[in-house]
């Protein structure tokens, strides 16, 4: 049986920086220089764009460390969020606090609460849906219901390519690319790379299909097991992946067969929020 290697990313002199213009970083153009420049973001650019007040990006050394605290708890507690230098991953996921601070704040809220109850070595299975979903999170936004039975039985040949007019029309779209590992395996966009998707149904835009699932987490209806995520082959999606005909959704391994038994949950209706242009 092969072994599934430990992903890598390449060094910031290794990356095409061609590879941002890819949909995967559409919504992080506002950071795009945090990406192609030559040099590494500080800290300090790195809190010029946080909006959150309360909240700052600090450097991960061994003087922070030394307070013994939990991640997730020094920033619940202390607003600090502890960020390696020169380190993609974490780059990656200073974008997304930037980008979407109030699912962050989500997040953080519920790992916490987990925290608190079970204590900082034990984990439940909603932490690691948390986990899941602000590693390798999707929010896809749909509003032709009937392309949801063709994603769950994995027929994944019609729900991209014989429908491939639905993501032309937005009748299926990403909504937004959440988890900062996805953003990090784009690195190398030759990778078959699979998102942890929540659905949101509604004629709506990107904001609010975001804003729906930060209150849901918030609001702890959402994320409390790992089954909630669907499986999304990200290079599925066209225009994501050169040579999408009908073989390539047969036979790239990113694109696996329903295991027995496996329902997905409804989506989540924007109908449940009315007041979603609320400032965030």
């Amino acid at each position: 049986m092969a072994v599934k290697r430990r992903f890598i990313a390449p060094s910031r002199s290794e990356v095409d920086s061609s590879c941002f213009a890819h949909p995967l970083y559409a919504q992080y153009a506002d950071y795009i220089d945090w990406m192609q420049a030559t040099a590494w973001p500080c800290i300090e650019d790195l809190n010029r764009k946080m909006s959150l007040d309360a909240h700052r990006f600090v450097l991960q050394d061994q003087a922070l460390l030394a307070d013994g605290l939990h991640y997730e708890v020094r920033i619940g507690e202390k607003g600090r969020i502890a960020t390696r230098a020169e380190n993609w991953h974490d780059l990656f996921n200073a974008m997304v606090w930037c980008r979407w601070p109030a699912l962050k704040l989500a997040f953080n809220a519920l790992q916490r609460s987990h925290i608190a109850k079970m204590g900082p070595s034990n984990r439940n299975r909603a932490q690691y849906a948390l986990t899941q979903f602000d590693e390798a999170g999707v929010i896809v936004r749909m509003r032709d219901p009937s392309l949801l039975s063709l994603w769950d039985a994995h027929d994944w040949t019609a729900l991209f390519h014989a429908h491939a007019d639905a993501w032309a029309s937005g009748d299926i779209a990403i909504a937004a690319v959440v988890g900062h590992a996805l953003l990090e395996h784009g690195l190398q966009p030759a990778q078959y790379i699979v998102g942890k998707a929540l659905v949101v149904q509604g004629d709506v835009d990107d904001a609010t299909c975001v804003a729906r699932i930060a209150d849901g987490i918030a609001a702890g209806e959402l994320l409390n097991d790992p089954l909630e995520l669907r499986p999304l082959p990200l290079a599925g999606v066209p225009g994501w992946h050169v040579g999408q005909d009908a073989a390539f959704f047969r036979e790239a391994a990113c694109f696996q067969p329903l295991r027995e038994g496996r329902v997905y949950p409804e989506p989540s209706l924007v109908t449940l929020i009315r007041d979603s242009a609320r400032p965030r």
